[in-house]
């Protein structure tokens, strides 16, 4: 096995690690925080299980981008939009003021904007070096 096939094996299989116990930190908190010895605070596990699926998906983002910046505003995009839906599903859980998550969704924009203002920024040079080399 390459070098570099190795890395995208040990990157799959750390984004399916994340994904997984995240997913079961979201869906089952109860059980999740039985096996990790943590206490049972529902509205934290779900946050922890929402951090670790956006940790999950940056992994596998950085798969398919090589940029540095595409790959860590898509992962904070993601965490931070799934953070506020967990705040306005878990209000009555502990999940603060019901302004959260729309605070956290407005900051959750403002980085999707700038992602996709880095996404086309790294298009218009690609497209500029194609037309050059052509």
């Amino acid at each position: 096995m390459t070098a570099g096939r190795f890395v995208k094996v040990v990157t799959v299989l750390a984004a399916m690690s994340m994904l997984v116990t995240g997913v079961w930190a979201r869906v089952d908190p109860a059980s999740f925080a039985e096996w990790a010895n943590w206490p049972n605070h529902v509205h934290f596990l779900h946050d922890a299980g929402v951090f670790q699926i956006a940790i999950g998906l940056m992994l596998l983002c950085a798969l398919w981008w090589r940029d540095v910046v595409v790959v860590v505003l898509a992962g904070f995009v993601f965490a931070n939009t799934f953070h506020a839906f967990n705040h306005a599903v878990d209000l009555e859980l502990g999940g603060g003021n019901a302004s959260d998550p729309w605070a956290l969704l407005a900051v959750s924009v403002v980085a999707a904007a700038g992602l996709a203002v880095r996404l086309r920024t790294l298009h218009i040079r690609r497209n500029a070096k194609e037309g050059a080399s052509a």
